[in-house]
């Protein structure tokens, strides 16, 4: 699969052929060259495995030995159209499964052809695989692994790595989704049913699933408190629309909220969004741009749904734009703050900048933080902003138009460390691939660029820091065959999952739209092939995504529906939530099967009550501080003529930075200089002038 080069790192394509060497496997000696398959039963009047075998001694071989040699065998064979016929060959080998074996707990996803894989453990203690597909070259590449891995102790099975079938690319035409992954997504579900027999058969007390979310083209299974307020919440009380929709066209308010908010709230204003167009739902970074084009359609006040910083930075760029007239509001009296963003806000964040200030170095801080922050800093350090989608591409950037640069990272340390793992695994690419993603790089300066990249080691998200240790076990153990999606400020374990399932056409490393999109496309990929499927989510960021991507997912599954002949699909999100947050569902509940898969479990604090700032699942208490009721008292109210609404207005800054100069003003130049980034591809000029020559005792003259 090649690497493709776009402005964000996570549709890049990473070669799973050279992110990390395949082992070398030491053979043994004057064994005959592997020639063919054979199917025949394990044992006596059994019809449980297909063991491919070709010799006696081939067939004593271990796995190591096995998969160099099936790997020498392909290798031999120099036209790929040898290779595919020697994988239809094996594939018209394998005994088709009963229908009663082609079932979603059988499946394996990430795969273009459907494809279903049973296994079991025999008396003696060995794994017994048994392998099926509806594409013919998906079956020989199901053959080649059940002959290096039936009649194996489970031990051997667990001990190969999706990094040891690197080898055994057969070079077949195609996508890396289609064609390479078929062999590392077979694997991984082969190894999840073995390590659940063989805890099954220790007695081990199994881990707890996750709470879930079925969507279907008819709606969606409820179960548990919490599916059950999301039901209610996608489809809102009308009044409710109808009240809030009519008081945002009287008085010409705009609304932009963040993908966190509350389920109520989403829900409301996603309803409402049919009837007044000036009402945005998205990541942070688009939220003021979003404000700037509704000041531009008419709009006299605009109203924030989110943290504090993200009113701040909107009111900056209204005034950026020359939209000073257009009154700012955020939902509640008090303030809104930020985990993050706070981390940044202290003088330990400007002590870790001071080195910068002495060198010539860059600062790249998220977003994510506070105005009067990027003000201090960019005085401090010539400074630019970054979002978790385009962070990569403006590091590689300034490497490239800096040579000597140094960069410094803030203030999220678990997406610093991210980075600069990210890095370490390019050093392994090939140049090409390397300049595939930024065309001005390869492999030693990447290695040139690694000592001079240092990063915050003291800031992180409340939310995203819950997806640690716990967390990552289960889904080890129970989803790791499931599509994984991560935000990019996760604990580096979580990080690590994301990646692998990422470079087997499986998981999504980004930001919040990044893992949007990328379960649309799943989605539209399982309508495309018109084949009935069910597709498994593990939702790596704030359980408020779930709203918007429900409506995705609906939008695209019910065009489908209308069709005699479209195909049923189904959509399980799954919610990473540590163990004392979970809510059983009852038998009270009407259990409505969706193909094989009920969900147990639904998010929620052991009273019942679901994802809320009481809760301990992925739900950011801050966000929540933004409710319908205030929304609707701040548009009530509007035009403040009574000074009512004072604690609610975002004010704009008053504060001078230490050079006497606007906060406003200095701290939204970090972001203007990655809105110039984001249209040229380059640092501003501007910009590159601050690193080289206007320093003076540290300050930005």
């Amino acid at each position: 699969m090649a690497a493709t080069a776009t402005s964000s790192l996570f549709s890049i394509a990473i070669n799973p052929n050279h992110v990390l060497k395949p082992k070398r496997f030491i053979l043994q000696p004057n064994l005959p060259f592997f020639k063919s398959l054979k199917c025949i039963p394990s044992k006596p009047n059994t019809s449980l495995s297909c063991s491919a075998v070709a010799f006696p001694e081939i067939a004593e071989l271990v796995v190591p030995s096995k998969l160099r040699h099936l790997a020498d065998e392909f290798q031999a064979l120099p036209e790929p159209m040898d290779r595919m016929k020697r994988l239809l060959h094996y594939g018209g080998l394998i005994t088709p499964m009963e229908e009663t074996s082609r079932v979603d707990m059988n499946r394996v996803m990430g795969c273009t052809a459907r494809v279903w894989v049973e296994v079991k453990i025999d008396g003696e203690g060995n794994v017994r695989l048994r392998a099926d597909s509806d594409s013919e070259i998906t079956k020989g590449f199901c053959a080649c692994l059940v002959w290096v891995l039936d009649g194996s102790e489970p031990e051997a099975v667990l001990k190969v790595s999706t990094d040891d079938l690197v080898a055994l690319n057969v070079g077949l035409p195609g996508t890396g989704r289609s064609r390479v992954n078929t062999w590392h997504n077979v694997l991984v579900s082969m190894q999840k049913k073995t390590k659940q027999l063989v805890a099954e058969r220790e007695g081990k007390v199994p881990f707890e699933p996750f709470p879930s979310l079925i969507i279907t083209a008819d709606g969606f299974v409820p179960k548990g408190t919490y599916a059950e307020a999301q039901a209610k919440y996608l489809f809102p009380n009308k009044l409710k629309v109808d009240e809030l929709v009519n008081v945002l066209k009287d008085k010409k308010i705009g609304v932009v909220a963040h993908f966190y908010m509350d389920p109520e709230v989403q829900g409301i204003l996603t309803a409402a969004q049919k009837q007044w167009p000036h009402i945005h739902i998205s990541d942070s970074l688009v939220m003021a741009d979003s404000a700037v084009k509704m000041a531009k359609a008419g709009c006299k006040f605009i109203t924030v749904l989110g943290v504090d910083f993200m009113s701040e930075n909107v009111r900056a760029i209204l005034d950026q734009a020359g939209f000073n007239e257009v009154d700012v509001y955020r939902m509640s009296n008090e303030r809104i703050g930020c985990s993050l963003a706070d981390a940044a806000a202290t003088s330990t964040y400007m002590e870790y900048l001071e080195p910068a200030s002495r060198s010539t170095s860059l600062h790249v801080i998220y977003i994510n933080t506070k105005l009067e922050t990027k003000a201090y800093a960019h005085e401090l350090v010539p400074t630019i902003t970054c979002t978790s989608s385009n962070v990569i591409q403006t590091i590689l950037q300034a490497f490239a138009q800096v040579p000597d640069l140094s960069i410094y990272y803030g203030p999220d340390s678990y997406m610093g460390a991210n980075i600069v793992e990210l890095f370490q695994q390019m050093t392994v690419m090939t140049n090409e691939e390397i300049a595939a993603i930024h065309p001005e790089h390869n492999v030693d300066s990447i290695k040139s660029l690694l000592p001079r990249l240092y990063f915050y080691q003291d800031g992180s998200c409340i939310v995203h820091h819950l997806f640690g240790h716990e967390v990552v076990g289960t889904i080890k153990e129970m989803y790791c065959d499931a599509f994984l999606t991560a935000h990019l400020e996760v604990p580096g374990e979580m990080f690590s999952l994301a990646m692998e399932a990422k470079r087997r056409g499986m998981g999504v490393v980004g930001s919040t739209q990044n893992i949007l999109d990328f379960i649309k496309d799943r989605v539209q990929e399982s309508l495309d092939r018109n084949i009935d499927d069910h597709l498994q989510f593990v939702l790596g960021t704030e359980s408020g995504m779930v709203t918007a991507i429900v409506a995705a997912v609906r939008s695209l599954l019910e065009p489908a529906k209308s069709s005699s002949h479209g195909a049923k699909v189904t959509v399980e999100i799954v919610f990473p939530v540590s163990s004392d947050s979970i809510s059983k569902t009852t038998s009270s509940l009407n259990s409505v099967e969706v193909s094989d898969i009920i969900p147990p479990v639904v998010p929620g604090v052991t009273s019942g009550e679901g994802c809320s700032i009481h809760g301990g699942c992925a739900s950011c208490p801050y966000m929540k501080m933004n409710s319908l009721s205030s929304l609707l008292t701040v548009c009530h109210h509007l035009p403040d003529e009574e000074n009512r609404l004072s604690a609610y207005k975002a004010e704009r800054f008053k504060l001078q930075t230490p050079n006497g100069q606007s906060v406003a003003d200095v701290g939204c130049e970090p972001i203007l200089h990655m809105r110039n980034f984001q249209a040229t591809k380059k640092l501003p000029e501007k910009l590159i002038d601050q690193i080289l020559h206007t320093k003076n005792s540290g300050r930005l003259v």
